[in-house]
């Protein structure tokens, strides 16, 4: 339980990181995010049965939502320079 913990909460870090990596792609792939976000916070009320499936769709959620919000920052998020 304990390990579980850390591992979903190593997901704010990632999600930090996967959005400063695709700073130039976070305010055109918003639509996606939300999508991501909304679906994998679904499959974990569907599938609440099996544990590892639940953290796994958590970590995904977590890190959708940390990108998802960095698209709203203006000082984050950039527009891609042709």
């Amino acid at each position: 339980m304990f390990l579980d913990l850390i591992l979903l909460l190593s997901s704010i870090p990632v999600g930090f990181l996967i959005a400063w990596f695709a700073r130039d792609e976070l305010i055109q792939g918003r639509d996606y995010l939300f999508f991501l976000l909304i679906l994998t916070f679904i499959g974990m009320i569907v599938l609440l049965k099996s544990e590892t499936v639940v953290l796994t769709l958590g970590f995904i959620c977590i890190t959708a939502w940390i990108s998802y919000l960095k698209s709203f920052d203006s000082k984050w998020a950039v527009i891609r320079k042709i």
